[in-house]
C-alpha cells in the first residue's frame, strides 16, 4: 500500500542524540542508582521532534561499526575519537527497548556506519514521501534537496534546512558539499584537507570551477601561485576525501512499511518508566509502579546496542559530530527543568 499524502518520513541519527542527551543532562539516576539521563534526554528529544513533525513514518539508525572501505582508504579514519562513557553505554540497550515499546523501529548493521544507511533510507524513501534527516553531521548536507530536509540540534531556530540553508551556510550547492568538505577536511572524522584550504577558500574554488574536477582540469586558472602548488601537491588526498565522504547509499533494501510508527506498547513503556524513575512519563500513561514485572533495562546488561567491539554488538563507540548542548543536574525525573535549546 502507497504512503498517505500527508506521510512524513523522520530519520534519527541515533549515536549524535544519544551522546547529544548524555551530555546534555547530568546525574540522572533510576531508584536503584542506574543512570538514566541519557534515554530520559532521548525521549524527551524524540518526542519534541515527532511534536514538531507529526511523522507517519520514522526510524532510528544506529552505527555499526566503520566501513571496512574506508578505513582501507585511510586507516587513521576517526581513529582520535575516545571510546563510549561507560554511563552511556550502560544505557543504550534502554534506549532500543523505549523504541522497541514505543513503536518506532530501531536498525543496526554490522559493519555500516549510520550515515550510509540514513543516506540509502532517504533517498529510497524520498520517491514516496518527505524526508526529513534529524543530526548535526555536515556530510548530510549532501543530501539535501526537494524532498530531504535536515533538521540539526545545534540550529536553535528549528527550521527544516533545504537547499537554500545549505547554500546560506557554505556558499555553495548541497552537490558540492562532497567537495567542498573534501578540500577543507573534517577534524571530526580526522580526514586532512588541503593546507591552507579553509571554508571560504573552498568556497571560493566551487564558487570558481563548479568541481573539483573542473579545477583540477584547469589547475592553472588558479591566480594564488601558493595555492596553486598546495592543490597540486594534495590532488591524491582531495581525490581520496571525496571517496572517504561520499555517502555509500547502496545499503540493503528497506521498505517503507518498516517504518511506520506502529501503536506504542503502552504496558512495557509503563515498566520501563517506572523502573527508570521517570515518574511524570509514567503518570502521562496513567500507570503506576509496576517494578518487576519485566527483567530489568538497567545498567550492566548486554544486547543489541552494548557498545564493546565495534559492531552492532558493540557499536564503534567514541564521539560523534554532536554538540552536547548546555547541562542539566538532577537526582529525580522531574526535580528541575531542561534549559531552553538543551535537548534540541
Amino acid at each position: 500500500m502507497p504512503p498517505a499524502t500527508n506521510s512524513k518520513l523522520l530519520i534519527v541519527d541515533g549515536h549524535a542524540y544519544a551522546y547529544r542527551a548524555f551530555h546534555a543532562i547530568r546525574q540522572l539516576t533510576s531508584p536503584t542508582g542506574a543512570p538514566t539521563n541519557a534515554i530520559y534526554g532521548f525521549i524527551k528529544m524524540l518526542d519534541k521532534m515527532r511534536t514538531q513533525l507529526t511523522p507517519s513514518h520514522a526510524v532510528v539508525v544506529w552505527d555499526g561499526g566503520l566501513a571496512a572501505e574506508r578505513m582501507a582508504e585511510l586507516p587513521e579514519y576517526k581513529a582520535q575519537r575516545p571510546p563510549m562513557p561507560a554511563d552511556l553505554e550502560a544505557q543504550m540497550d534502554g534506549i532500543v527497548r523505549y523504541l522497541e515499546a514505543a513503536g518506532i523501529t530501531s536498525l543496526c548493521r554490522d559493519g555500516v556506519e549510520a550515515d550510509d544507511w540514513i543516506a540509502a533510507i532517504a533517498r529510497c524513501a524520498s520517491g514516496q514521501i518527505p524526508v526529513v534527516i534529524a543530526s548535526s553531521d555536515k556530510d548530510f548536507m549532501q543530501l539535501v534537496s526537494e524532498h530531504i530536509g535536515l533538521l540539526n540540534p545545534n540550529d536553535k531556530s528549528e527550521k527544516i534546512w533545504g537547499a537554500g540553508d545549505v547554500r546560506a551556510k557554505t556558499g555553495i550547492d548541497p552537490a558540492q558539499i562532497v567537495d567542498w568538505l573534501s578540500l577543507i577536511g573534517d577534524s571530526v572524522d580526522n580526514i586532512p584537507g588541503v593546507a591552507g584550504v579553509g571554508p571560504k577558500t573552498a568556497t571560493d574554488l566551487l564558487q570558481q570551477f563548479g568541481t573539483v574536477d573542473a579545477m583540477y582540469s584547469r589547475l592553472g586558472d588558479v591566480k594564488s601561485e601558493r595555492l596553486r602548488s598546495s592543490l597540486a601537491a594534495a590532488e591524491q588526498a582531495v581525490r581520496r576525501n571525496q571517496r572517504l565522504i561520499r555517502l555509500q547509499e547502496n545499503q540493503p533494501a528497506f521498505g517503507m512499511d518498516e517504518a511506520v510508527i506502529r501503536v506504542p506498547q503502552t504496558d512495557r513503556l509503563r515498566v520501563w518508566f517506572a523502573e527508570w524513575g521517570f515518574r511524570t512519563m509514567l503518570a502521562q500513561l496513567g500507570g503506576s509502579d509496576l517494578r518487576g514485572s519485566l527483567p530489568s533495562a538497567g545498567a550492566g546488561r548486554s544486547g543489541p546496542l552494548s557498545h564493546k567491539d565495534g559492531s552492532c554488538s558493540g557499536g564503534q563507540g567514541g564521539v560523534p559530530e554532536a554538540d552536547p548542548g548546555p547541562h542539566f543536574t538532577a537526582t529525580a525525573e522531574g526535580g528541575s527543568q531542561l534549559s531552553q535549546g538543551a535537548l534540541l
